[in-house]
């Protein structure tokens, strides 16, 4: 289920706060791709970057949250376009895969993600054997995955601008 685009309550506990901002931007992924097209999202827009997509942000997040929260923080296998050997960018080459699939992906994903962090105290810090990362406690990911949602839902806010003139602040 997409979450609604609403900030967290101010005095609100801090998982409670963590989660909240982190739904908010996701949710916010979802709102920049309404009634775009196939064709447009897959337009590249910015010249120095052909993959940045609105479907390949989607995609690039999708795999982002799996890394965090199933490879870094519980320790499993490193699977997916994000693991490719000596393909740069994998997880954002997702040319002619509809939209709808790729945020339907992505929620699925993100609801894979919020059963972890609900198992998981904020102190608990990753299990992959190899990955220095591991050592990132579940609040170290979560305020990076809210900067990552973010940072990105920023690209495709302006992205759709300039697309189809779309604009709106969450």
């Amino acid at each position: 289920m997409i979450p609604a685009r609403v900030r967290p309550a101010y005095g609100a506990d801090e998982r409670t706060q963590l989660v909240g901002w982190l739904d908010m931007q996701r949710s916010v992924v979802h709102w920049k791709c309404e009634g775009l097209s196939l064709e447009d999202a897959h337009r590249a827009v910015l010249p120095g970057s052909p993959l940045m997509t609105m479907a390949g942000v989607v995609s690039h997040l999708r795999w982002v949250e799996h890394l965090w929260f199933e490879v870094v923080l519980m320790g499993r296998a490193a699977e997916g376009p994000r693991f490719e050997e000596g393909v740069e960018d994998a997880d954002m080459r997702v040319a002619g895969v509809p939209l709808d699939q790729l945020l339907a992906e992505y929620e699925q994903q993100c609801a894979v993600s919020d059963a972890i962090i609900a198992e998981h105290a904020l102190d608990d810090v990753g299990r992959h054997p190899t990955l220095h990362d591991a050592a990132a406690s579940v609040r170290w990911i979560l305020f990076h995955m809210i900067e990552e949602t973010a940072r990105h839902a920023g690209h495709m806010d302006a992205m759709r601008e300039l697309i189809d003139g779309g604009r709106g602040y969450y």
